[in-house]
């Protein structure tokens, strides 16, 4: 998979310095810093932002003054650049089997996270599917993947259309560890006219990230926040919003084709 795609991950977040976000409850009087980093076989890059106000939590801006550096497992410790609207971005690359360590410190305050690289998975397929559900029929993505055998694995799938996230999924390989495993993403109804249906043309592309307990703990529970109503748990030390993740991603991309879309096996 090629370095600028891991880079177009994070840009298509940020088209300007204060934005709207994901509507967290953050449960606070103050503004908060949020903290996104990631290490790839590629590159480096995190952003570093803070919520707007006391009163909009939903806002944040950027925040181009702080420190940050990354310490790998053998104490090397090398800085990460202010590069423009919020990141912070290195030519410094990760290597499977380390352990990293985040440090960014901001206004007198420190925020420290770690997180593990993990090889990098395989796809076995990534194809479009009719499943009946109730009376009602539906296009699905299934994206298949080859879990290791004899380790505990934690992946992170990310659909993308026309290069913009879509659906995501975070999964742990308890249902057939070391072999075959398999994640659903509702698409498209049959006969829907809703803003958010596939078109035809579409570019999809499925990736998968071999990531670390700690990052699935994290991301797990960002995704149950719309049901629970509560914040994500801490990824990081020090009292700031967001997480950092140690991965190896790998993609697959194909076209959406009404045609191309089978019937469920």
């Amino acid at each position: 998979m090629k370095a600028k795609i891991y880079t177009l991950l994070l840009i298509g977040l940020s088209l300007c310095s204060c934005e709207k976000t994901i509507d967290m409850d953050f449960h606070s009087v103050v503004p908060l810093y949020y903290v996104e980093g990631w290490i790839t076989p590629y590159e480096t890059i995190v952003r570093v932002s803070q919520t707007k106000n006391l009163s909009d939590t939903t806002s944040v801006c950027g925040i181009n003054n702080a420190k940050v550096t990354i310490t790998d497992e053998d104490g090397r410790t090398f800085n990460v650049p202010y590069s423009d609207r919020d990141y912070y971005m290195s030519d410094e690359r990760g290597e499977v089997g380390k352990t990293y360590r985040l440090d960014v410190e901001v206004d007198g305050q420190h925020f420290s996270s770690t997180s593990k690289m993990y090889r990098m998975a395989s796809i076995n397929s990534f194809r479009l599917i009719w499943k009946n559900m109730l009376s009602e029929r539906y296009i699905f993505g299934d994206v298949r993947i080859q879990d290791f055998p004899n380790e505990i694995n934690y992946y992170y799938i990310h659909i993308y259309r026309n290069g913009i996230p879509y659906r995501s999924a975070v999964l742990k390989d308890d249902t057939n560890p070391g072999g075959e495993l398999q994640q659903l993403f509702a698409f498209n109804k049959e006969g829907s006219t809703d803003q958010d249906r596939l078109r035809e043309g579409d570019e999809l592309e499925a990736e998968v990230r071999t990531i670390d307990e700690r990052s699935y703990e994290y991301l797990y529970s960002l995704l149950l926040m719309d049901n629970t109503g509560t914040n994500p748990i801490e990824n990081f030390t020090g009292g700031c919003l967001g997480y950092f993740s140690a991965f190896s991603g790998v993609g697959r991309g194909i076209e959406f084709r009404t045609e191309y879309v089978e019937e469920e096996e």
